[in-house]
């Protein structure tokens, strides 16, 4: 199972934002989707994530201070990425190792979709309940 099979079936809308939006604007992208994360983009060029996470890091005491701060000045600028061709297996050791849970999907420099772990879960219940299936068939025969 690749990650092109994951996309194909969640389809490839990403939701981005520009790394000179504010952090409020970040948190209401975020809510309004009911996402855990936004790619920040210039272009079609994969510059920054912003995750839950990443707000929470820098929230302090001021939530005032950080809404009004740049994207950038909170996002994660070492973005892991993957490919489509990337297998589940090694897209969830990427997610371990890393200790996160959403991967950009990006094919020659240009951002192309995105992964969470909740999709890895999802297509990793199907395979196993279409194993239980293929099984009882077998058995049966």
């Amino acid at each position: 199972m690749q990650v092109e099979n994951i996309l194909q079936s969640k389809g490839r809308n990403v939701v981005t934002v520009s790394s000179g939006s504010t952090i409020a604007q970040a948190v209401e992208l975020l809510n309004k989707n009911r996402i855990g994360a936004v790619v920040v983009t210039d272009g079609t060029k994969v510059t920054g994530i912003l995750s839950e996470r990443d707000v929470v890091r820098h929230l302090g005491k001021d939530w005032a201070a950080l809404a009004a701060k740049p994207v950038k000045e909170v996002m994660t600028k070492a973005v892991v990425t993957t490919g489509k061709r990337a297998t589940v297996a090694e897209l969830m050791e990427r997610m371990t190792e890393h200790r996160i849970r959403h991967i950009p999907v990006v094919e020659s420099g240009e951002l192309v979709g995105i992964v969470s772990i909740g999709d890895v879960v999802k297509r990793k219940i199907e395979e196993t309940e279409q194993e239980a299936i293929a099984l009882k068939e077998y058995i049966a025969s």
